[in-house]
């Protein structure tokens, strides 16, 4: 489990994710995208590069990469 100060340092990442049941089911996305953070973990376990991604999405940063795994690192697996 994280500690008080890892919840404040990565508060600004976290940020960057949004759980809204109107945008894609109300699973967590990058703020203002469609795109899930299942889909960048899911991507990024196949073994594709943070380059390629930022490459095939665009809208993305590489901060919102790092706000996926940050994202993924406080919640329990579904």
């Amino acid at each position: 489990m994280a500690t008080d100060a890892e919840d404040v340092t990565d508060r600004p990442l976290l940020e960057r994710i949004e759980r809204n049941p109107e945008i894609m089911l109300g699973k967590p996305v990058v703020r203002g995208t469609r795109i899930t953070v299942e889909l960048i973990l899911d991507l990024l376990a196949k073994g594709q590069k943070v380059e390629d991604l930022l490459r095939e999405y665009p809208e993305l940063k590489s901060e919102d990469i790092r706000a996926a795994l940050t994202y993924r690192s406080h919640r329990p697996p579904s």
